[in-house]
């Protein structure tokens, strides 16, 4: 029988404890803490991780060490024939070309997919590669359709401040500054590879607004006729996170609208209290 190991990281927001009950190997996604290495999902808790954010911990992202995926991949590959292998979007970090290039020792055995989605749309599309494996499909077809369908998603995101995007060089100074001063609540997309800016509103309530009417567009133009799976995200506190989600679902009734929490290496961007909507694709 041919068997595939699926391989992600912490960037799908899924846990060690989900990974697990799902049958999937986990990477830990490094990120920094004031020069010190974290590791998400072992050695720093979403509430340490917020706690230091809020007293002004500098905070960036990484990498995960070549060895460590090698030795992952080599452990797998002892008892399976192939391994598919889901990293966050090219258009949004190197790990997927680092990932491409060490793939290429393997002689066809390691398939990474490409397929331009992080955090729950990245989590929808390992659903749906198991749901491929199930019907007899090969890692090589997998990774063909799912990059094949890597544009049928979409998120929206707002965020909270702009002082870690202002950190990370994604938006000035000057600009930070005066969305502080006016209460201007940006809202971000990812609709492939890159993050853009989609809108500006004053305060998060006009924010969430324009989410929800940009939501509701997607699903009636880009998704018309389909059911993909639908996404209430947050960062931080959960009440906040949790109220999102009771305002998605009674915006969306005819819906099943499941909770995402953003992974630390997102926050790292975009900081505490931000909320997303996101659909994918659901086989």
């Amino acid at each position: 029988m041919y068997r595939t190991a699926i391989v992600t990281d912490t960037n799908s927001g899924i846990s060690p404890q989900q990974a697990e009950a799902m049958g999937i190997s986990l990477i830990h996604m490094p990120f920094l803490v004031d020069g010190r290495l974290c590791l998400e999902g072992r050695d720093c808790t979403p509430e340490e991780f917020f706690r230091q954010l809020r007293n002004g911990a500098e905070v960036s992202t990484s990498q995960p060490a070549p060895e460590d995926i090698l030795e992952l991949w080599d452990t797998l590959l002892k008892d399976h024939d192939a391994v598919l292998h889901f990293p966050m979007s090219s258009g949004l970090s190197g790990s997927c070309q680092t990932a491409k290039a060490l793939a290429q020792e393997y002689a066809g055995r390691v398939f990474v997919v490409d397929d331009h989605r992080i955090s729950v749309t990245l989590l929808q599309s390992i659903r749906n590669a198991q749901v491929l494996l199930e019907q007899g499909k090969t890692a090589e077809e997998v990774r063909d359709i799912l990059e094949g369908e890597s544009l049928e998603s979409s998120i929206y995101i707002a965020v909270n401040t702009l002082e870690y995007l202002k950190k990370s060089g994604r938006v000035t100074a000057a600009g930070a500054a005066m969305a502080s001063v006016l209460n201007i609540k940006p809202v971000l997309q990812i609709q492939g590879d890159k993050l853009d800016a989609f809108k500006k509103v004053r305060g998060m309530r006009q924010a969430e607004s324009a989410m929800l009417k940009a939501m509701k567009n997607d699903l009636e133009t880009r998704f018309a006729g389909e059911k993909p799976a639908l996404f209430a995200v947050y960062s931080g506190d959960k009440a906040p996170g949790d109220q999102w989600l009771e305002q998605v679902r009674a915006f969306f009734p005819d819906w099943q609208v499941e909770q995402g929490v953003l992974p630390l290496s997102i926050c790292c961007h975009v900081g505490e209290g931000a909320l997303a909507i996101a659909c994918a694709k659901k086989r």
